[in-house]
């Protein structure tokens, strides 16, 4: 259990990486104090969750498709509860 705990508050490995920009790009980062390495790994962030929610979506476009045609047919599961 101790293991988990620690593997959890252990920060992810780091790998360094070439990444090429344009250069006045990167003159005018360098001049505004912008840390480009945290400023590129923050909009691949960015990229990988939209791209990973699109592919979700994607993945379950049919089903949520059947569900919203169900609720559509049938209503809300459990709609004569609701107070409001």
């Amino acid at each position: 259990m101790r293991e988990q705990q620690a593997a959890l508050l252990k920060p992810p490995s780091r790998r360094a990486t070439n990444v090429t920009l344009p250069e006045p790009l990167l003159r005018d980062a360098r001049d505004l104090d912008i840390n480009v390495s945290q400023a590129c790994e923050q909009g691949l962030l960015a990229e990988v969750r939209q791209a990973r929610q699109a592919r979700w979506l994607e993945e379950n476009r049919s089903a949520i498709e059947a569900w919203n045609e169900h609720v559509e047919r049938n209503g809300l599961p459990l709609a004569a509860f609701r107070q409001f």
